[in-house]
């Protein structure tokens, strides 16, 4: 093996070890030690700043976009937020022991369907340093251990986080494997953890798509694919225009940097002379750049038109995370979810309409993980759907879709109770 096997199937036997403890821990026991890991964090609230400005300054260095360092940036207010998101774990019911169905056969054997946790899960993510501290909370809570690859840009905070999330967890009599860090930036781990299966039960990678690729290509075990979020907003032939202005520039621009965002504008041939003018005026107050096709850039005054630019196929593919945004009028309802069905990513996207039976033609006809009529694409996130903290929000069809959260990171097996019972 070479040293890189070498530390990671380390990580992969401890993780192992420390997963048959917390499947056995008790939901007491594990909210002890979320409180002790949110304590541990805001005393180690010095250290992290000191580890994430150093990951800050190199990201500036490196070119990273305003967005993206929104994304990578700790500051006190938001330590507080990440410790306070650990306590709020502990607030929430124990997904694991749940009986999800019981039954008993004609000979008197009883059966039941028990919620259990997966075991050992890979966790590959970029960016957002906070991810480190969620994660291993949600595993924690439902009892699974995990191993954390980070991105590099954010290599030193998540390094000062796991180790206050470590700490937590010894504290608390739990062992401080349950939640480990790859410590290193190489992106071979990422390889050798997918080469992992002796020891990893599942890989969930969250971040762009080709990471995701990447583990898709290599793993030996199953993957939950947290995919792009190119998500679309829909403006149809009825919609409220000013009810569509106000979801726009919500969906857009209130954080622009994240899954949830709209990367897509879709208008409705109807409406597009009125709606694109007024829509853009307040998008280009907010510093949207927007990219339009030859319809909707003829209506905006031609690329000599300020944060008008002509679009190009890729655009309506691309996950800017930033403040652009691609924009197209379409002629029908179908032009839209034909689209969509094309371009987007199967995360999230929403419809302005009064015509309910469009709004229902789209709510079914659209294949993503969420789908809304007449409201932001903003609200695909763990909290808003009150299932507490999420891992991320899954683009897949299998096991989860959505927002994942508690009760996805657990599966389930059969119970059997007899009394001497023989087939």
């Amino acid at each position: 093996m070479s040293d890189l096997q070498q530390i990671v199937h380390a990580l992969g036997r401890r993780a192992r070890a420390a997963a048959r403890v917390l499947a056995l821990a008790s939901s007491e026991q594990k909210n002890r030690a979320l409180a002790a890991i949110a304590d541990e964090l805001l005393a180690a609230t010095d250290p992290i700043l000191a580890a994430n400005a150093a990951d800050l300054t190199a990201a500036r260095e490196g070119g990273l976009s305003p967005a993206m360092l929104d994304r990578l940036t700790l500051d006190r207010v938001r330590l507080t937020a990440i410790a306070q998101g650990v306590r709020a774990v502990a607030e929430l019911p124990d997904p694991v022991g749940r009986n999800l169905r019981d039954w008993t056969h004609a000979n008197g054997l009883r059966f039941a369907k028990i919620s259990v946790p997966i075991g050992v899960i890979g966790f590959i993510y970029e960016s957002r340093p906070n991810v480190t501290a969620d994660a291993a909370a949600l595993c924690l809570k439902s009892g699974n251990a995990v191993i954390l690859r980070g991105g590099s840009e954010a290599l030193a905070s998540n390094h000062a986080l796991a180790a206050a999330v470590a700490r937590g967890l010894e504290r608390a009599g739990l062992p401080g494997d349950a939640a480990q860090l790859v410590p290193t930036a190489d992106r071979e781990a990422v390889r050798q953890l997918c080469a992992l299966d002796e020891f990893v039960d599942l890989l969930i990678p969250r971040g762009g798509r080709g990471l995701i690729e990447t583990v898709v290509q290599h793993a030996r075990m199953p993957v939950i694919k947290h995919y792009d979020g190119i998500c679309a907003l829909y403006v149809d032939a009825a919609a409220d225009l000013a009810m569509a202005e106000r979801i726009a520039l919500n969906a857009k621009c209130q954080r622009p940097g994240v899954c949830n965002a709209i990367e897509t504008l879709l208008v409705h041939r109807d409406v597009a002379a009125e709606f694109l003018p007024r829509v853009a005026r307040v998008l280009r107050d907010r510093g949207v750049q927007l990219r339009a096709d030859p319809g909707a850039l003829t209506v905006l005054g031609g690329e000599q038109a300020p944060g008008i630019a002509a679009a190009a196929d890729a655009d309506f593919r691309t996950e800017f995370l930033d403040l652009i945004l691609a924009v197209k009028i379409v002629d029908s309802l179908d032009a839209a979810v034909a689209h969509i069905a094309a371009n987007g990513s199967h995360h999230s996207d929403t419809i302005v309409t009064e015509d309910a039976t469009a709004a229902e033609i789209f709510l079914r006809a659209v294949d993503s993980a969420v789908v809304y009529w007449n409201a932001s694409t903003r609200f695909t996130d763990g909290a808003e759907f009150g299932f507490g903290a999420e891992i991320g929000i899954s683009t897949d069809r299998l096991h989860a879709r959505g927002p994942m959260a508690l009760e996805e990171l657990t599966t389930y097996k059969y119970v059997a109770r007899g009394t001497g019972q023989v087939r």
